[in-house]
């Protein structure tokens, strides 16, 4: 089943009612500036449909981690401007998240209006989900839309606890994630591929298992590689390496054969030292890392046959750097296959965090399908868990 979306609402739904929206403003912000207004501009659709057809919007945010105590470091003062700069419009800031004060202030503007609530995490409510902190939210609305992807894993007050007090709705950019996301094991053009890469088995051996029933590819990269390459018995150096999730890694490489499925280890590595010598750097194949060495990079052997992959892919998902990237001796690899998928014809989905940043850094965000907005949300989804944030979004059916 799916969930039902704001794009289900129209002006006679939404005509003079007031819907509470929760987004991820958890922008960086310094000196009073906001550096960052990716996450702010990603709001704007779902808060100008609502706007067009008719809704009083109440926006609800987080901004860093106060702790459950009022912090001014900590308000959503500069982002009500800078939204108000964005939609050409006045939003209208609280100076509190509940309160009489505050529904007052709400009930008597217009409607097209649109107000920023302070932040939800000045409530230590907030984050334990209280049920009468979340119905005191949801008391300023008649209508809950969540448009906060980034923390849907969060099984917060504002994220999902109003929603056991009002209808709840997808905003437009929960509805395309959940669109992307969900076409990987759905009905994705095929053939699929999955490139995983990361530090740790630990943090990515669900996503891996749970991928491996949809894939028709599936390459490993990053420093968990190591762990894969080590449970087949290569000496792999100074290499980062989980050694207790070795068997969890060749459990995983036996259960691909028995799927008939195909699995892409390094084949070639970038080595040196230690990440500061940059100036000893080697590239050698998977059997001859030396002892005193660690793989930073992928090499190119490993490029040219991912490079094959994307070729042959129709729908292909990135989670995670296929080596240091943050180091530009060791970028390339995570870099060129960032350059492929721009360019490939296939539906690009780049699965949050690093990778974003990996995207990002030579500028080709533009040239994805899709870039994910929730790093851990993304993750969880990816290994098939429940999403908090997700679960309480009504389901299209009942409408």
């Amino acid at each position: 089943m799916h969930k039902a979306s704001i794009t289900d609402l129209t002006a006679q739904n939404l005509g003079n009612k007031t819907v509470l929206i929760r987004v991820d403003f958890n922008v960086p912000i310094k000196d009073g500036i906001i550096t960052d207004d990716s996450r702010i501009k990603a709001a704007l659709p779902t808060l100008n449909y609502l706007l067009e057809n008719g809704a009083r919007c109440v926006i609800a945010s987080h901004l860093g981690r106060p702790k459950g105590k009022k912090d001014s470091s900590l308000s959503l003062q500069p982002i009500a401007k800078h939204l108000s700069d964005l939609m050409n419009q006045n939003v209208f800031m609280c100076h509190d998240c509940i309160g009489e004060t505050t529904a007052s202030s709400i009930k008597n503007q217009p409607h097209h209006s649109v107000f920023l609530l302070e932040n939800v995490r000045f409530y230590k409510e907030e984050e334990n989900n209280d049920e009468h902190f979340a119905k005191q939210l949801a008391s300023l609305a008649d209508i809950f839309v969540q448009d906060a992807f980034g923390t849907a894993h969060r099984a917060h007050a504002s994220t999902a606890g109003v929603a056991n007090f009002l209808p709840s709705y997808s905003g437009l950019l929960v509805k395309k994630e959940l669109t992307f996301l969900q076409s990987v094991f759905d009905s994705p053009e095929r053939p699929l591929l999955a490139i995983v890469g990361g530090a740790k088995v630990s943090t990515k051996i669900g996503v891996l298992e749970h991928l491996l029933e949809s894939v028709d590819y599936l390459v490993i990269g990053g420093g968990m590689a190591f762990t894969f390459l080590k449970a087949q018995g290569y000496s792999i150096g100074k290499s980062l390496c989980e050694d207790d999730k070795c068997e969890l890694a060749q459990n995983l490489l036996d259960k691909a054969i028995s799927l008939n499925k195909s699995i892409l280890l390094p084949l070639d590595l970038v080595v040196s030292s230690s990440l500061d010598e940059t100036n000893d750097i080697h590239t050698v194949d998977i059997q001859s890392i030396p002892d005193n060495m660690m793989g930073l990079d992928v090499g190119p052997k490993t490029i040219e046959a991912i490079d094959n992959l994307i070729s042959l892919s129709k729908t292909i998902l990135w989670n995670g750097p296929l080596g240091v990237f943050e180091i530009d001796a060791f970028s390339k690899g995570t870099c060129d296959i960032a350059k492929k998928l721009a360019s490939s014809d296939a539906i690009t989905i780049i699965g949050g965090g690093d990778s974003v940043a990996a995207v990002q850094k030579i500028n080709q965000a533009n040239y994805m399908n899709h870039i994910s907005t929730g790093g851990g949300a993304c993750l969880e989804y990816l290994e098939g868990k429940e999403l908090p944030g997700i679960a309480c979004i009504k389901e299209k059916e009942t409408i």
